[in-house]
């Protein structure tokens, strides 16, 4: 058996690289999943709920009801808006206010007499996400606010027990460490995948493929070409958007290596650019490769880990998903870049990609000698 040519494999990705060069249509693709996508991700997440407009009805005016004015700020909710039991249909009708919290006259009065005042809560339910995530937050803080305000005004001791939370990691619990980092890993995936397999689909289309038939190269130089070059404008793609997106727009701090992350992407990229030219292989045409890409990245990005954590979905979905690399360079990619791991930790999820690309490499190289040897 012939080896590959590393001379043949060197020019034949210089020619995939200006080829890339050439259609616009990619080159955009590209700059908007590592750029703008990432940022809209990390900053733009509904089930969230961030500046949320409140207003309060105070008509106690007593100091339990100034507390629990005082416990809603930025973050979470704007600053809260006083107003008038007159203007609360107004300002729900136009839209001005999500939550509006009605304090009734006597309920300092009442809940240090020990009866149980009802405070109104009014929500728009038309902003469902903030609506859900919303409520439960208000009647939370609200009934700290009187738990804690009667405790201190009849001098109760403290519980027995208290419990002391402290975030790793992310102390702050800011949606955009987790939401910025998630969406580079999955845009990696979905960008290999595409651009391998747009490229054999491309020389497909446009008849080059038969050239290449013609000159004294091999199926596996022309797939690790392909392999190198697409790869490798991913990983620059990678490492630009940590620099300038992650770390730089966003301000998001990376605990672990880079490095390290990087040598997990190569990993990565070796096994599902070697997905892409497999699918291609199996598809006849670009549209078909495009509807075969939606059907493949949508469970990869869904059940990998990386927007819903493994451990909630079920025992059989998990066990499926380790049969994909996404699965494992998400385990990794995680683990080195919010927690600081380091090779020592992360090592049996680079052992599963180096083969798993080998196995998918032999596989698409399989695929793709059938499918020039009915081209010969």
């Amino acid at each position: 058996m012939k080896l590959p040519s590393l001379s043949h494999v060197l020019r034949l990705g210089v020619k995939e690289l200006w080829s890339l060069l050439r259609d616009p249509t990619m080159l955009v693709l590209i700059g908007y999943s590592f750029t703008a996508a990432i940022y809209i991700a990390a900053t733009a997440m509904p089930e969230s709920l961030h500046h949320a407009a409140i207003a309060i009805v105070d008509e106690d005016g007593s100091p339990l009801s100034a507390r629990i004015v005082s416990a809603f700020y930025p973050p979470h909710f704007k600053t809260p808006a006083l107003i008038s039991l007159a203007e609360v249909d107004a300002e729900m009708d136009s839209g001005r206010q999500t939550f509006v919290l009605d304090i009734p006259p006597g309920f300092q009065a009442d809940v240090l007499a020990g009866r149980s005042p009802a405070a109104q809560l009014n929500v728009d339910a038309t902003r469902m996400s903030q609506a859900f995530t919303g409520s439960a937050y208000i009647q939370q803080m609200v009934a700290a606010e009187v738990r804690e305000f009667v405790q201190r005004f009849r001098g109760d001791a403290a519980l027995p027990v208290e419990l002391a939370m402290r975030m790793r990691f992310n102390p702050n619990l800011e949606e955009a460490w987790f939401g910025s980092l998630s969406e580079l890993i999955n845009n990696v995936t979905m960008l290999s995948i595409i651009l391998t397999g747009a490229a054999l689909i491309r020389e497909r289309e446009h008849g080059t493929i038969e050239h290449l038939l013609v000159m004294p190269v091999t199926p596996a130089e022309i797939m690790l070409a392909k392999v190198w070059s697409m790869g490798l404008v991913v990983m620059v793609a990678v490492g630009i958007a940590l620099a300038v997106v992650v770390r730089g727009a966003l301000r998001v701090p990376v605990e672990g290596s880079i490095a390290l992350f990087m040598a997990a992407t190569s990993l990565h990229l070796f096994a599902t650019t070697s997905m892409g030219i497999f699918m291609a292989t199996v598809a006849r045409s670009m549209p078909q490769f495009g509807m075969l890409v939606v059907l493949v990245l949508v469970p990869l990005d869904m059940l990998s880990g990386g927007s819903t954590p493994r451990e909630s979905m079920p025992l059989f979905v998990q066990n499926v998903m380790l049969a994909a690399p996404t699965t494992h360079f998400v385990s990794a990619g995680q683990a080195i870049l919010f927690r600081g791991a380091g090779i020592g930790v992360v090592w049996p999820q680079f052992a599963t990609l180096a083969a798993f690309g080998c196995v998918m490499f032999a596989a698409a190289l399989v695929r793709f000698r059938k499918a020039i040897g009915l081209m010969a």
